[in-house]
This record gives structure tokens, sequence and C-alpha cells, in this order.
């Protein structure tokens, strides 16, 4: 059914005509009506516009900042979300990685709670955007400009940047994705983020729920939106937000390399010939004695993160070669 080609009269007509001579008039009583025509205008705008329940409690915790160093050379970070106390803590964290060899970042964008707050997006990219630069405008109606927002300082890294993303990467997380993917090149691996690069305006109605407008979208200095469709990963990766969640929320006690690489399997060195024992054979006995309890859950891994090791790495192989080169 295509709407779009009824003129304004139609438009018009239609509705008392429908009221009119339908076979059920209480069916389209006003109030009706105007619970089909918001939903109607929900549906279209969707995530532009939409309906919130009405607050009934604080906001749930968000997730604390986490850090890991994998690969002895790759600062893998994951913000909880866009809050004063976790900026503080990323300033810590870059500034410590200078005596840790540390020569590129992952940075997780896939835990952080989406924020309506945009001017925390521009704070977190002044710590890897060169002072000077403009990060990016808030527009609203009529395209007239509600706020800019540039790097103010100097930044505290300067090397490679990995982003990971999915479709919870939304509000103020997703408009960092989309200014280091400009400024800096960094590389996007996952899933296109949920395309609400907007600033929202939270509207009460008369029950207590919540009108959740976009009142501004987020414009880089390319002049492009990223907002209804997101941004979009480099290399697309898929992982479900179940296994997600599960793996961020062990990897508070685990950390994250278990669940990047894998065990390595024993093999039959020199110690294990002069103790006269076999670790290969070992091993296969006792997989072999795990079997017969029943098959033993899949282990979980983050294929994400996991693409984005292997990426780094591909990378420093590839400008050690060319370093050699003559």
């Amino acid at each position: 059914m295509e709407l779009e080609t009824l003129t304004p009269a139609d438009l018009e007509q239609a509705i008392p005509l429908i009221r009119d001579h339908y076979v059920n008039p209480k069916a389209l009583n006003e109030t009706e009506l105007r619970r089909d025509t918001l939903a109607g205008v929900l549906e279209r705008l969707d995530p532009r516009v939409q309906l919130l329940p009405a607050k009934t409690g604080p906001a749930a915790t968000p997730a604390p900042f986490y850090r890991e160093i994998l690969d002895g050379h790759i600062g893998y970070l994951r913000p909880g979300d866009f809050s004063r106390p976790q900026l503080q803590e990323l300033d810590t964290t870059l500034r410590g990685l200078g005596g840790k060899k540390v020569d590129a970042i992952i940075l997780d964008l896939r835990g952080s709670v989406a924020a309506n707050d945009c001017a925390s997006a521009a704070e977190f990219a002044k710590r890897f955007v060169p002072k000077g630069k403009a990060l990016f405008s808030l527009r609203g109606p009529d395209g007239k400009t509600v706020a800019e927002f540039v790097s103010d300082q100097t930044p505290l890294y300067h090397g490679l940047i990995v982003l990971l993303v999915d479709g919870e990467t939304a509000g103020a997380t997703e408009i960092l994705a989309a200014i280091l993917r400009f400024e800096k090149h960094a590389i996007l691996i996952g899933q296109t983020t949920a395309g609400t690069a907007v600033e929202y305006s939270d509207l009460p109605l008369p029950s207590g729920r919540i009108l959740r407008v976009a009142v501004a979208e987020a414009i880089l200095p390319d002049e492009h939106a990223r907002y209804p469709n997101g941004v979009q990963p480099d290399l697309p990766v898929a992982l479900p937000v179940s296994t997600k969640q599960q793996i961020f929320q062990e990897s508070l006690t685990k950390g994250m390399a278990p669940f990047v690489f894998e065990t390595d399997r024993p093999h039959l060195n020199e110690a294990a010939l002069l103790a006269g024992t076999n670790p290969e054979i070992e091993a296969t006995q006792a997989a072999q004695r795990r079997s017969q309890n029943g098959p033993k859950p899949l282990a979980l891994h983050d294929t994400v993160l996991q693409r984005g090791v292997d990426l780094v790495t591909s990378i420093e192989v590839y400008e050690k070669q060319t370093r050699r080169a003559p």
C-alpha cells in the first residue's frame, strides 16, 4: 500500500470516509483514531521518536571501565558509559600505556550504555583527535546549527585504533565511533551501529510516560549524517548479544584473553621424555573421559575481538616487512 501516492486532498478525506461508512463505527472513535495515528508516526520515525515507560527508579548502574593488555602490546579498553568518572579512567589508562610498549588500542564500544549527552562523545574524542580539529556539530530543525565541538587539547594517544561496534552502539557512543573513523582512520569491526547519532529531548506525557524526540542530529565535517542508517563496519563480524553479555560479565573475573586466545594443546617434549610421560596421550585420554560424561559445552569465544587482534597483528607484520624491504 503506497500511502506516499495519496494527495493532500486524499489524506484529508480518507479518515472521514472510513468513519462514515465502516461497518463498525464504534471501532473508529476519536481516541482510537489518535492512537492509531500515533502508532503510525512512531513506527515511521523509529528510532528518532520513541515512546518510553515512566521512570520508576534510578537508572541501571553502568559496567565499570575495563582495561587489559592483550598479547603483550595491544591495549583493550571497554568503557561502561561516557560519564565523567569513566572519562577520568580513560585518561589514567592512556597516560599509563606509554611505559607498557602498547602500540595499538582496541576500543570496545559494544558495552557502553547509550547516552543522550552528545557533548560526552566530544570529550572522549579529544583524547585521540589532534588539537584544533573540528569534531562534529549538532543541527536542529531547518538545518540550524545549535552546537559545535572542536578538539581543544593535545591527544593522549597517537597510534593505531580499532573500534568494536554493534547494534547496541548508540547515541554518544555511536558519534564517537564516527569521529574516530573520520579523523583518526580508525578501523571498525562488528555490526552496523544503532543509527541514533542524535540528541534527544524527553517530553513527559500526562500519564508519566516519556515521548523521546530527536531534536538535533550529529553532523561530522564531511557534512554527512550518521542516522538513521548508522555507522557501517569495515569488517562485518556477527556475535549474538547474549554471548557478548555473558563474555563481558565473565571477563570481570577471568579477563578477556581466555575468550580470544585458544589454550595450546600439550606436546611431547624433552622433560616429558625424561619423566617417562607423554602429555599428548594424557590429553587425549582426558578428553575421552570428559566425552563419556556427555557433550562439553562450547567455549565462549569473542569472534569480534578476535578479528580485531588478528587485524592488529597483520598490520604490524606488514609494516615490519615494509621497513625491511630495500
